[in-house]
């Protein structure tokens, strides 16, 4: 067809499609030209991983290939600049194609293409080895960017039957391939398979091919450019409707096509961010609660007093007197503002002033937000919006939590030297409740509402404590219910970056709440819990977390029809008496375990699964309770466009895309290595770490690594580490630890069965580890991990072991027994690092010491000890030595140096100058030492002769 335009305004006239061609090729080339380089010049370089070579891995995998060898680097770099001009020009094409009057997903769809194209830069020109944060931040950019760029091209196609097919076809193709790429990266990586990695190179190279395929498909729909640039069939003019129009006209009555057909309004995005911030903040501060509380109990060994400030949350019961419900109603923000004193908290450095500013910050916060649902009744749309930012705020929480490994960076136990984010924190929320408690138009859409309530308020308070706690317990951190499955090595199941897979359910199940709520009704959400928590509770490994994501789903869709129906009572009743139960199933939950010191906690002792019951009782009273309109879920039709919900869509998208982001940061290495392997050197410590609280209220975890890294631990036993209870802010340092100082983990026992916690870190491989929960017929459980690590080619067992109190005699005695035949049994060197409760040389030390156990004691000249203890049999014991805790703890770090393959020697003494480097202790502990950390007791190392030196006395 012949161009309709004067030929001398011509400069230079070609089709559009060559635009997609010269992006096709030159891409191509640059992996291409890269892969047949390293090939020829560095096959059996690039086709070696940390595990294996040629011939058990025999192809090279993409960032093997492109990565810092010349010339292979320099090919890929120098094509991939070029491709970065036909790329650009794509981009604009495609923009030019898709623009529309009053539309904006074309020009996010545009934005989203610059952004992957400078984010590819990033990790082309930005290697792991010139930058290895920045190089994941470029990559992992770009990959997350491919999500909304496919789906987004996919949406905004011509009706171009032939290029529709061939990109759901390549994207369909891009996105299966993931599953298998993930599963051989952890054939590879974590089980050491030979020949994983070639599989997954192959995958890893088919996504390149179908990620440049996608975007080849583009020369379809610019057949009809002509550049000089002119649009000669005026497909850029509106003319013929895109895919997400002709969906968003025959989805229009329902929620997905309102989603899509609704024009985007930025005061609702920021509407929505500010009050999603706003629940975020809800949740950082009654998360932080509980473990500002559980400061002082831990400091006294027993009740302090301080526990009444649990009590903080039943502050809506203020809202049952009429003029308080008015007061507060009409200053709804300044209630919201006061809150903020509790994150502000974190500057005040008395433990007891700061938990009374949480305490009044929690309690501003419930009657604030309580308040604030019951002031919205009338208007069931905001109503609706304010409950999802509620949960979606959970959502974030447990993120961020994801992301800081455990802990939340706005706690008042955090602050800048230990990680935290205060100052950010607090500025933001200050903005979004600002943003978020200004005054609203009239309803903007959602349930009918009903002439009446129905059931009795009672019932709702019940449903609304079963909510409260079952979202705090499971759900604050996306770990929790992993520990509650992790049965030891080898891996069966979860682990902590498998977090990503419960939020995830978090996600779907809000989602499913406004958008599929005649599909799942509340019964068949409620039967979801229910089924995943008997699943999470009396199964482990892969079955077990199967029934922690039904809970994850079941409790986050019943969150919004709980509030809303709830809302509609007399919120005095509801929310008071709702957060009034939840209270005491938080007691609840905490005695299972504390039986010990708390009154009638015999009664509750090891009673998990009475807790979860009554948990999921109480949530289907609530469900039974609600109003028959939010069982049906009929939507006001009228009132879609106006609806905000498309926006939460959008929110809790972008928050899932930063899990899986930071999923990908955290997925562990398996690569670690022990500080002297030149030595055959194993460096083994015990210390009881005291929940990671330390003697001010800060979270100590930052001070734990640095001491441990200095200290050169190959091995260390970690006693009181169960932190993942309420009471205790759903917590895990060995996370922290375990990614900081490269090491491998084991959590230990889990919250589920009810002991204070024992976890092992180990540089060496985990072969294989038991977790035992010792005699205990009186007092608490009593802890172990049975480890078997391979330590130079050795197998070495590793006991990490916290026996009972000193008031329980009786239980001392058994378990001295049980563990002592444990380590009689096995047939190979061990350690034990334990808390045993002894004096050197009587009573049940003579269990664990001697020919009933085969274990030696690493200095019995050592006579002032108590409770921790380093045994060992089957090692040459180098040296020993003894390191103040500083402000961390309440207990020492005992640490002892062992020689793999050698006899075990004698119980001589002998100085520094005659131990060779590498199996010395860090001279930096000397003297005063460093931040309160220094050799005490004997003020320096000791160190002892081998078998060797025996035979030169005896000569």
């Amino acid at each position: 067809m012949a161009p309709r335009y004067r030929e001398r305004d011509t400069v230079i006239a070609f089709n559009g499609k060559w635009i997609s061609w010269a992006h096709t090729v030159v891409a191509y080339s640059a992996f291409l030209g890269a892969l047949a380089v390293g090939i020829a010049l560095h096959y059996h370089k690039i086709v070696q991983n940390e595990h294996y070579g040629y011939p058990q891995e025999w192809f090279p995998s993409v960032s093997s290939t492109i990565g810092d060898r010349y010339p292979e680097r320099s090919v890929f770099q120098l094509f991939i600049a070029i491709t970065s001009g036909p790329r650009f020009a794509l981009v604009f094409l495609w923009y030019v194609l898709t623009a529309r009057p009053n539309s904006s997903l074309p020009k996010f769809v545009a934005y989203t293409g610059i952004f992957r194209t400078i984010t590819c830069g990033g990790w082309t020109y930005v290697t792991s080895t010139d930058d290895h944060n920045w190089h994941d931040i470029f990559m992992i950019s770009y990959l997350v960017a491919t999500l909304p760029w496919t789906l987004g091209c996919l949406a905004l196609s011509p009706k171009n039957p032939t290029a529709i097919r061939y990109r759901k076809i390549f994207a369909g193709l891009f996105f299966s391939t993931l599953v298998p790429l993930i599963y051989f990266f952890i054939q590879h990586k974590v089980h050491k398979v030979a020949g994983a990695y070639t599989i997954y190179a192959f995958f890893e190279w088919a996504l390149v091919l179908f990620d440049v395929s996608f975007d080849a498909v583009t020369a379809l729909d610019f057949a009809n450019f002509e550049l000089v640039v002119r649009d000669v069939t005026g497909a850029s003019q509106g003319g013929s409707k895109l895919l997400s129009d002709e969906f968003g006209e025959m989805e229009k009555d329902k929620p997905i096509g309102s989603a899509l057909s609704t024009p985007v309004s930025w005061n609702g995005i920021l509407d929505a961010l500010a009050e999603t911030y706003n629940g975020f903040v809800f949740w950082s501060m009654l998360t932080s609660l509980g473990l500002v509380v559980w400061y002082f109990p831990l400091w006294h060994m027993g009740i302090s007093g301080f526990e009444a400030f649990v009590m903080s949350t039943i502050s809506p019961y203020l809202l049952g007197i009429g003029p308080c419900r008015s007061l507060v109603v009409r200053n709804i923000r300044s209630i919201h503002l006061l809150s903020i004193i509790g994150l502000l908290s974190y500057l005040i450095k008395r433990p007891d002033l700061r938990l009374c500013a949480v305490g009044f910050g929690v309690a501003m916060s419930c009657l604030g937000w309580s308040a604030t649902w019951f002031a919205e009744r009338g208007s069931p749309g905001r109503l609706e919006n304010r409950a999802i930012a509620w949960a979606a705020g959970l959502i974030l929480s447990s993120v961020a939590k994801f992301a800081f490994q455990t802990n939340n960076p706005i706690w008042p136990i955090m602050h800048a030297p230990n990680g935290g984010w205060n100052k950010l924190g607090i500025a933001l929320a200050f903005v979004a409740m600002l943003r978020s408690t200004r005054r609203k138009d009239s309803n903007e859409g959602g349930f009918d509402t009903p002439s009446k309530s129905s059931g009795p308020a009672f019932l709702a308070s019940f449903g609304l404590a079963g909510l409260f706690y079952g979202l705090h317990s499971f759900l604050s951190d996306s770990s929790t219910m992993i520990l509650w499955v992790w049965e030891g090595f080898p891996v069966r199941g979860p682990i902590a970056v498998h977090g990503v897979l419960t939020i995830f359910a978090m996600v779907a199940g809000l989602c499913s709440s406004f958008y599929y709520r005649d599909t799942i009704t509340p019964r068949i959400r409620f039967l979801i819990a229910a089924i995943g928590a008997f699943l999470v509770t009396a199964t482990n490994h892969w079955t077990g977390f199967l029934g922690a994501l039904g809970v994850a789903f079941g409790f986050t869709s019943l969150a919004v029809p709980l509030v809303v129906s709830a809302a509609r009572h007399n919120p005095g009743v509801t929310f008071g008496t709702g957060f009034l139960l939840y209270n005491f199933m938080v007691l609840a939950h905490v005695w299972v375990v504390a039986y010990a010191f708390v009154p009638g906690g015999p009664l509750m002792r090891e009673h998990t699964d009475w807790v979860v019951t009554m948990t999921i009782v109480l949530l289907g009273l609530g469900v039974l309770n609600l109003p028959g309109n939010a069982t049906k879920g009929r939507w006001k039709q009228h009132n879609y466009g106006r609806m905000k919900s498309p926006y939460y869509v959008y929110i809790l998208a972008a928050i899932q895309l930063l899990a899986v982001s930071i999923a990908y940061l955290r997925f562990p290495t398996n690569d670690y290595k022990p500080y002297h392997k030149e030595d055959k050197v194993i460096t083994a410590g015990i210390w009881t770490i005291h929940f990671s609280l330390d003697n001010d209220m800060w979270s100590s975890e930052y001070r734990m690594r640095d001491v441990l890294k200095e200290l050169e631990l190959d091995v260390v036993g970690l006693l009181e580490t169960d932190n993942q209870r309420i009471i205790m802010g759903n917590r895990d340092q060995t996370q922290f630890l375990a990614e900081e100082l490269s090491m491998y983990v084991d959590y230990g026992p889990g919250p589920d069965k009810h002991t204070w916690g024992s976890a092992l870190l180990s540089k060496f491989p985990i072969v294989n580890s038991t977790h035992h929960l010792l005699p205990s017929p009186v007092g608490e459980l009593a802890p172990a991990i049975h480890a078997t690590i391979e330590a130079y080619g050795t197998f070495v067992d590793i006991f990490v072991f916290h026996s009972g109190q000193e008031e329980d005699p009786e239980d001392r005695r058994l378990q001295s027994e049980y563990l002592a035949k444990l380590m009689r049994e096995t047939p190979r060197p061990a350690i034990l690092l334990s808390y045993l409760v002894i004096k050197p040389g009587e009573g049940n030390y003579n269990t664990y010491v001697g020919e009933k156990s085969g274990m030696r004691d690493i200095d019995p000249s050592d006579w002032d000890r108590w409770c921790e203890y380093i045994l060992y049999k089957g090692l040459k014991r180098s040296g020993y030595a003894r390191v103040s805790r500083s402000t961390i703890t309440d207990t020492e770090i005992q640490v002892g140096k062992f020689i793999v393959g050698e006899p075990e020697g004698t119980d001589e003494r002998i100085t520094e100058s005659q131990v060779v480097e590498g199996q010395r202790f860090p001279t930096l502990f000397r003297g005063e030492g460093v931040r309160g950390h220094r050799y005490h007791v004997f003020d320096e190392p000791r160190y002892f002769a081998g078998a060797e030196y025996e035979y030169e006395l005896q000569e």
